[in-house]
């Protein structure tokens, strides 16, 4: 069981590392977009996300207090998925399904970064193949 969990750390955590990267080196773009949505300060909001999602991603790559940087994606989930893809704002019915879309997407992973958390917390060091044991105990 610990290399599928790992696997599937892998490949959970490379979606948000990816992004990072990109809020990183593509920060003025995705600060105008931020702003078009309605976001306040969105420089500052673009590189705030850009650390909860590096520190998540990195911490659940590498099994590092996972269940805390699990918790960090959460956190940047939610507000991006309301935030940014406010779907019931949209008169264009096209738009409406493209911003619904994202708003589902974001609230799923969200999902799946919470039981992540659980699972790592619950699991506590019996889950191998990381390098830290969880920093919270839901046992």
């Amino acid at each position: 069981m610990d290399v599928l969990v790992l696997i599937g750390r892998i490949l959970f955590s490379a979606l948000f590392l990816g992004s990072a990267f990109a809020h990183l080196t593509q920060t003025k773009a995705m600060a105008a977009y931020a702003s078009s949505r309605g976001v306040p300060a969105p420089v500052p909001a673009v590189l705030g996300s850009a650390v909860l999602l590096l520190a998540g991603g990195v911490s659940v790559l590498l099994g590092l207090w996972a269940d805390l940087g699990a918790l960090l994606l959460a956190v940047f989930l939610v507000p991006t998925a309301v935030l940014m893809h406010g779907f019931w704002k949209e008169t264009d019915p096209q738009a409406r399904q493209v911003e619904m879309v994202q708003f589902q997407k974001d609230m799923a992973l969200a999902g799946a970064a919470l039981m992540l958390l659980g699972f790592i917390a619950h699991a506590g060091g019996d889950l191998g193949l990381t390098v830290t044991g969880p920093l919270f105990d839901l046992e």
